[in-house]
């Protein structure tokens, strides 16, 4: 983009500002690559990714070009006196088109003439934009080093006060979340988690770290058995704002691969967890905490612990009023049960396992539907004439017909298969394809 002069008594100290030095000075796009470069600086910026990057809600609408609707950063007028880019009104000409694409006056003469003075406006407009923004992150820059400064000599309330200020400023600023990180805030606030830190200190704390990106060694840092056991603590006694961050950053931490299992295997952790599926009143909990759970129950030691705490009960009960992402992560936890015989049999003796995942087959997706079959077939395989009777009476064998003839994936028509067989293994033929009936379904 050609450099402009700003506009006179604008703040702007004689200087010439384009949007490639806006990249350079890390305002907009990534930051230095370490070699004075950046990975932004290297595509064509135009004047809508600036608006995305400065957040502006409005552009006067005598900026934005009639046929793209993006700003204009070479606008041109035709003879009718509407103006457009040079592109988009090029283009039009091109196609044969001898109108004004707005009025759809004929054009007597196609002449494009640049529009200098639009031109000028519209970029010292957004040079005023710039500046503003400018200024704005070096004085978020500036208040979070006072603030990571203030937090390693602060005490008892103060320590409060001062990662609460800087949680604001966190979650108000994109470029505040990258200040803290290289002001080594990470480390800092790391450290505040300990056996002797206050819920009220922890809090705070957790609720920044879950809104930064964090390198392996900070991760690394926060799986310690002390800090992680404090995240536990408050996932259970901590708001409902505090157990969601604490839910998300365990689930973060899980990820990497050092992470130990020992960490996770608490029956403190799982009932917490639970507490947040289960909680009706707020249901913003719920996705966070079956993540979680979907995340630790590939480990054969967590899962014996969920059938310890009779957690499988309760997350089949509350199937029914999931919506259907969460239905999935439930579904994906009840089935991931299915590898151990405990798991099984805790299934299989709760009441609402059939009926409710019976109630689910070709209703939400096919995701839900291939993990409903699966957790149906082993708990079928199991107590073959007391759990396939039931399933049968509830309509199962009409729904699985449907979904061997649907188009889905050709191991769920498989299973599906292999479930309808071992149902009818219980019924004559004829008893047998009269529950194949579509009524009893339908009911």
């Amino acid at each position: 983009m050609p450099m402009f002069q700003p506009f006179k008594g604008g703040g702007f100290d004689g200087h010439v500002i384009d949007l490639h030095t806006a990249v350079k000075d890390g305002v907009l796009g990534g930051g230095d690559g370490g070699d004075g470069k950046t990975a932004a600086a290297e595509n064509e910026l135009d004047l809508k990714t600036m608006i995305t990057n400065l957040e502006l809600q409005e552009t006067p609408s005598v900026f934005i070009c009639p046929i793209s609707l993006d700003p204009m950063q070479d606008p041109v007028t035709l003879c009718t006196g509407q103006t457009y880019e040079r592109s988009n009104i090029l283009k039009w000409l091109s196609l044969g088109h001898r109108t004004c694409p707005t009025t759809m006056q004929e054009l007597w003469d196609d002449a494009v003439t640049p529009n200098k003075t639009l031109h000028q406006l519209i970029h010292a407009w957004f040079s005023q934009k710039y500046v503003m923004m400018k200024k704005r992150s070096e004085d978020v820059q500036g208040r979070v080093i006072e603030i990571v400064g203030a937090l390693r000599k602060a005490k008892g309330k103060e320590k409060v006060h001062a990662l609460s200020e800087l949680k604001g400023v966190v979650m108000a600023h994109e470029i505040a979340k990258k200040s803290v990180v290289e002001e080594g805030g990470v480390f800092v606030i790391s450290s505040l988690l300990t056996p002797f830190t206050s819920h009220a200190v922890g809090s705070e704390a957790v609720a920044i770290l879950v809104n930064l990106e964090l390198d392996a060694v900070s991760k690394a840092g926060l799986m310690q058995p002390a800090r992680v056991s404090l995240m536990v603590d408050m996932l259970n006694d901590g708001s409902i704002e505090t157990k969601i961050n604490c839910a998300r950053l365990i689930g973060r931490l899980v990820e990497e691969r050092g992470f130990r299992v020992e960490l996770v295997s608490s029956h403190s952790l799982l009932v917490g967890l639970m507490r947040l599926v289960k909680d009706r009143r707020r249901r913003n909990g719920v996705s966070p905490a079956l993540a979680l759970l979907k995340s630790i129950t590939v480990h054969k030691q967590v899962r014996s612990l969920m059938v310890s705490v009779e957690a499988v009960p309760q997350l089949v009960d509350v199937l029914p009023c999931l919506g259907p992402e969460c239905l999935e992560s439930a579904l994906y936890v009840l089935d991931s049960l299915c590898s151990d015989n405990e798991g099984v049999t805790a299934l299989k003796e709760s009441v609402n396992t059939i009926p409710n995942t019976v109630r689910l087959l070709m209703r939400v997706s096919e995701t839900c539907t291939a993990y409903a079959v699966s957790i149906l077939w082993s708990v079928c395989r199991l107590a073959s004439r007391e759990c396939s009777s039931l399933a049968v009476e509830l309509g199962l064998a009409a729904k699985l017909l449907l979904v061997i003839q649907s188009g889905c994936d050709p191991a769920l028509k498989q299973r599906s298969a292999e479930l309808l067989k071992l149902c009818s293994l219980h019924y004559s033929d004829t008893m047998f394809i009269s529950k194949c009936k579509l009524a009893p379904t339908i009911q």
